[in-house]
């Protein structure tokens, strides 16, 4: 039988199951190699386009669309199926990444990596919608360790990929790249991936997409403005703060009267998927926060090139696809999960505030280490909370509980990566100030500082402008600290509900009748999908 026959409530042997694997992962690599490809080339782009002081927003437009989109996708994917969807957003993808290559301005750059964004939510969520919907969770840990493998060393990847074409051809190649990559995913997608259904007689929440998109845009629009272009307590800033409550209660009264909410406010009853979307958030804010600064301070700290500042983060890659499939299998094993995010959040809490002690002297061995923590720590936990969030709800929403707990960890990382900009940039004008009493030398106040810059700074200069970046960048990995000690007090609040052998919850009763049939004993035990 082939994937692409399978009826939609049997499971796939694993090597049908490796086949439609590998359609969606050519879409994953396009949507999270892009959340980090730009982190080497920001500082060449900046030198190109200006606009150092909206250098955060090149990731943050990407992860704000990624973002406001996921939910959408997820619910687009229960109600109307997923293959053609997820079609769809590689072409919206495609389209941006042109249009990315082809930006004269930063704004421009901006607007288009917005684009790109509205077509990666589709691709991350969807992927996992796909994957929960042709394997059970008990045999999907080992499939969702490779999804964070993939998703880990993208991470990575990214980075490295940008460094080598910012050094090598030009920083617009990191966007063109995409173009091959989407083309083979397109064909191989249309071949592999299985039909699914399509409900009947639908009707899609518009006005609660809309007011959830737009209340999300003004927390980001807080977190990147907020003590950095306007003060916390000025007109603008306590606007957008009212307009989001405003916007988020109107999301929460249309979403409790229509038939099809684009976000179930019925599944916040549930333990398993409280504890799980609250982790997820903050583990964006710590992961995506890091990543996007560590290649600044390689390239400016200790003057590394773009392409070995990606090459550095390879440690970071490997413990973190090394401890997501040994998760994955463990899990697959043994049908429990709960562990792994606690021993997971703890160490990358380990992690970070071991990379806030970092200086201009620190060692790259030295620097490898705290980075192989971070990643060990990050894969123990992504992809076991999506798996648990999974296992306790129906399949008519899986979709969308599955966007949750991704739209969680974007929210997260929009407001993380915006907030640790805000907060470097006030930490590098204070420290600069500090550094230099009689006054900032003009090279260093413009909005351009690039590598090549720093380089041909007169050697006192440079030697206290390196103190002074390394101490703003180091005191903003010290802020993610306490947020993830958060993480890890909530992680002890999540319930180890065994995993079922079936696809989805709405199957138990068939798996209980085909126990007794058999004569076995009751292959599994699990609480009530609504109750976590």
């Amino acid at each position: 039988m082939s994937a692409r026959s399978a009826p939609a409530d049997e499971e796939l042997s694993h090597r049908q199951i490796l086949v439609v694997f590998s359609g969606l992962m050519l879409g994953v690599l396009l949507a999270s190699v892009d959340q980090t490809i730009v982190a080497t080339a920001l500082p060449t782009i900046v030198g190109e386009l200006g606009g150092l002081d909206r250098i955060a927003w090149v990731v943050t437009a990407y992860i704000l669309a990624v973002t406001v989109t996921t939910p959408v996708y997820g619910k687009l994917g229960d109600l109307f199926g997923r293959k053609r969807l997820f079609q769809v957003a590689i072409v919206i993808f495609l389209v941006g990444s042109v249009l990315a290559g082809l930006s004269q301005g930063m704004t421009q750059l901006i607007v288009c990596r917005g684009i790109q964004g509205a077509g990666a939510g589709g691709l991350i969520v969807l992927t996992q919608a796909i994957i929960a919907d042709i394997v059970s969770p008990r045999r999907r840990g080992r499939y969702q360790g490779y999804f964070g493998a993939v998703f880990g060393a993208s991470s990575v990847i990214g980075p490295l990929l940008g460094g080598f074409f910012t050094d090598h051809l030009s920083w617009r190649w990191i966007f063109y790249v995409n173009l091959p990559l989407g083309a083979l995913a397109l064909a191989v997608t249309a071949v592999v991936l299985p039909a699914s259904r399509r409900r009947p007689n639908v009707r899609l929440d518009v006005v609660g997409s809309l007011l959830l998109m737009a209340a999300i845009t003004c927390i980001v629009f807080i977190t990147s403005w907020g003590g950095n272009e306007h003060e916390w307590t000025s007109p603008r800033i306590i606007g957008l703060g009212v307009a989001a409550i405003g916007l988020l209660a109107a999301f929460i009264a249309v979403e409790r009267r229509v038939t099809e909410p684009v976000m179930q406010l019925a599944l916040f009853r549930g333990r398993t998927f409280d504890v799980a979307t609250s982790v997820s958030f903050i583990l964006g804010i710590g992961m995506f926060g890091v990543i996007s600064f560590i290649p600044l301070f390689l390239q400016i700290v200790t003057g590394v090139s773009a392409t070995d500042s990606g090459l550095l983060l390879v440690p970071l890659m490997l413990g973190l696809l090394t401890a997501s499939i040994f998760s994955g299998r463990m899990i697959s094993w043994t049908g429990h999960y709960r562990i792994f995010p606690i021993v997971g959040t703890a160490t990358t809490a380990l992690g970070i505030f071991a990379l806030s002690t970092m200086g201009p002297d620190t060692s790259f061995p030295t620097a490898g280490v705290y980075m192989v923590v971070v990643g060990i720590g990050l894969g123990l936990t992504m992809q076991v909370l999506v798996l648990a969030t999974q296992n306790s709800v129906r399949s008519a929403d899986l979709g969308m509980a599955t966007a949750s707990v991704n739209f969680f960890r974007s929210v997260g990382a929009s407001v993380g990566v915006a907030l640790f900009g805000a907060i470097f940039n006030a930490r590098l004008a204070s420290a600069l100030t500090s550094v230099f009493a009689d006054g900032v030398p003009e090279q260093v106040t413009g909005g351009s500082v690039t590598p090549q810059l720093v380089a041909r700074l007169p050697d006192a200069v440079r030697a206290d402008f390196v103190a002074a970046f390394s101490h703003a960048l180091t005191d903003t990995f010290l802020f993610a600290v306490p947020i993830m000690v958060v993480g890890f007090a909530l992680t002890w609040l999540l319930r180890d509900v065994p995993l079922r052998s079936t696809i989805h919850a709405d199957d138990r009763a068939r798996e209980l009748a085909m126990a007794s049939a058999q004569g076995t004993a009751e292959p599994e035990t699990f609480g009530d999908p609504t109750a976590g």
